[in-house]
């Protein structure tokens, strides 16, 4: 077991683990640390506790200092020069004629390294903006060409949900998300109406599924098709509603009402 504290470099990055070296560190401090990157600046979100030995990556890198105000003064320094790098990384793209298109600048907190992320159809020769930059800035250098879903985690937005996207709020981690999914929530298999911003399956569609999967005798839904006795009547569930529990019935007589799973008298199992 070691003490660790959690860090994140980015509002919705990954979090990774440093050990906090005596230090006193409490949730939203920032912190200076040595990453493989360099030396970076960061937040932290989980306090010090104990973690076993292989749940992080060893050997665990030690948190430097907490932030100063002389930091704080070159982390918003390096805020601007990335407006700056961005703007002249624009016009080399276009001095080059690459296809690619930039999505964001980022300085490690030493100023060792800029890190341009972009997109791109295809694979890019970018060895000449490579060169044409590191002339301009005079430190490393480094292209990271990133896909779709990470774009947008960058660049923020709104989901069809009509609120600020997951990705870029609070999931660390992208996970595989399957059409499977979509179907144990009933939901619409029509592309549009499953997918996010970034054309891809929504990511909501994976950490709400174990909600779905969750087995209760007392609690499990049945399943659409299934007949069920109501205030004697019987009727077909044509639609449920797993986490509030409910079922929309259609009856003999074609009428149809929403009832709670709870309150149905019988269960027929077999319809035949």
């Amino acid at each position: 077991m070691s003490k660790v504290v959690g860090i994140r470099f980015k509002r919705a990055g990954k979090i990774y683990y440093f050990d906090p070296d005596n230090i006193d560190i409490k949730p939203n401090d920032k912190v200076i640390v040595e990453t493989v990157r360099g030396i970076e600046y960061g937040h932290v979100v989980c306090g010090e506790k104990d973690l076993s030995d292989e749940s992080f990556t060893q050997p665990l890198k030690k948190v430097l200092r907490k932030v100063t105000p002389k930091d704080e003064l070159q982390y918003q320094d390096n805020k601007e020069r990335e407006k700056k790098a961005f703007e002249i990384c624009l016009q080399k793209i276009a001095n080059h004629k690459l296809k690619m298109k930039l999505i964001d600048v980022e300085y490690t907190f030493d100023r060792s390294k800029v890190i341009f992320y972009f997109t791109a159809d295809g694979r890019v020769d970018f060895r000449e903006l490579v060169k044409d930059l590191a002339s301009v800035f005079r430190t490393r250098i480094e292209l990271r060409q990133i896909g779709v879903r990470d774009e947008v985690k960058m660049l923020g937005g709104l989901g069809p949900c009509g609120r600020p996207l997951c990705c870029a709020t609070f999931l660390g981690d992208f996970e595989p998300v399957s059409i499977k999914m979509a179907k144990e929530q009933n939901l619409s298999l029509n592309p549009a109406k499953i997918s996010g911003i970034c054309s891809r399956l929504m990511c909501c569609l994976k950490f709400e599924t174990h909600c779905y999967r969750e087995k209760d005798t007392k609690t499990d839904v049945p399943l659409i098709g299934g007949a069920v006795i109501y205030q004697n009547r019987k009727g077909k569930i044509i639609e449920t509603n797993q986490t509030g529990e409910t079922l929309t019935v259609e009856f003999d007589d074609g009428s149809r009402q929403e009832v709670v799973f709870t309150e149905v008298d019988e269960i027929i199992l077999d319809n035949n």
